[in-house]
């Protein structure tokens, strides 16, 4: 699963992802020039575990970010570049808040809502062109083709022409799986899961938490698959440099909880329909990535696929409880691992022990 970063220029997109990523290896994504990086998702539940199995490896679930080149009505003319978006499975857009005489917005004035607008309409666009291309061969072949699934596809294809004709991403679409399936080729950009990332100022981290909250409230109440998040790359920037002893009492002096970094990852990580499933022994603790609503049989293939293929049950746990009982032996003295088979749907946090032929 890979989200790309995008946004105008001079929003801190770039330093945003060097921070999540550290050190990224410089690529290539169709045909754009695009750094590629991985960011770990904290993870407490892996930090309690760890306290009670002190294993020697210690594995977090991931997110993939790609930094896109700063998006404009040029690049957006650029195949190569539309490609490039299409390929990727969500965007975390960054939106500038921070105000800094030396670094002029490409706009002039400071409007977060203006530039998500803005760039919307031009991902509304670039479908708009797919959508017509299309219904045009459709309606060609129509005329020369029996194929059953060309008026189908021809009615899905008029309604999301209708939607992006009246500015309407189609994220906003209900469809059913079928449909959903007839239209997954086309890679809409409109479509895909958009997080927002609000890029704040020094001055404003005080109040970072009401300004999310303000902005979520005016924003979101009608956009499905449309999240938000705040952070403050200046002091992200800073922090990335401490050590980690030195890290809570730095975030505490701007009336900070936590790193604003974190809750990005952890968000996109939601936004991408994704959870994770947790091991725990001896040897290591590690998380799992599925999507959510992934059978125990489904899980179990995650670690290796002879496990789905010979899989018997899964011993089951939520994670504060072994944690609370301190491990496998008071789990079982209390009795609470419980047995579960291949359709069991799997809960975010549960501790898995997959048995199988």
């Amino acid at each position: 699963m890979k989200t790309a970063i995008i946004g105008l220029p001079q929003v801190g997109k770039t330093s945003l992802f060097t921070i999540l990523t550290g050190v990224a290896s410089e690529g290539r994504i169709g045909g754009a020039k695009a750094q590629i990086g991985i960011a770990k998702v904290p993870d407490k539940r892996i930090d309690a575990l760890v306290k009670i199995f002190e294993p020697p490896k210690v594995t977090y679930a991931t997110v993939e970010y790609v930094d896109m080149p700063a998006i404009s009505k040029e690049s957006l003319q650029e195949p190569s570049y539309i490609a490039s978006l299409r390929a990727v499975d969500a965007f975390a857009h960054v939106l500038r808040l921070f105000e800094d005489d030396t670094v002029m917005h490409v706009e002039g004035e400071i409007d977060p809502r203006r530039d998500w607008r803005a760039v919307e309409a031009e991902l509304i666009l670039a479908d708009l062109q797919v959508v017509e291309n299309r219904l045009e061969r459709v309606e060609k072949d129509l005329k020369k083709l029996k194929n059953p699934d060309l008026p189908r596809e021809k009615e899905l294809l008029e309604k999301c022409r209708e939607l992006l004709e009246n500015e309407t991403p189609l994220r906003t679409m209900e469809l059913e799986p079928d449909d959903a399936k007839r239209l997954r080729g086309f890679q809409f950009l409109s479509e895909k899961p958009m997080l927002l990332v609000l890029n704040l100022g020094e001055e404003q981290a005080p109040d970072l938490a009401a300004i999310e909250q303000r902005y979520r409230e005016e924003w979101l109440s009608d956009q499905p698959k449309v999240a938000l998040t705040a952070v403050c790359g200046g002091i992200e920037s800073e922090l990335a440099q401490l050590p980690p002893e030195d890290q809570k009492s730095f975030l505490e002096s701007y009336g900070l909880a936590e790193p604003g970094l974190d809750r990005l990852i952890e968000t996109t990580y939601d936004l991408l329909g994704l959870m994770s499933f947790l091991t725990a022994g001896e040897t290591e603790v590690r998380a799992w990535t599925i999507s959510k609503g992934t059978t125990a049989a489904k899980a179990a293939g995650a670690i290796h696929s002879d496990f789905e293929k010979k899989f018997i049950r899964a011993e089951t746990i939520p994670w504060e409880t072994l944690v609370a009982l301190n491990g496998y032996a008071g789990a079982k003295d209390k009795g609470v691992l419980r047995l579960e088979g291949r359709d069991y749907i799997v809960q975010d946090g549960d501790v898995l022990v997959i048995r199988h032929s």
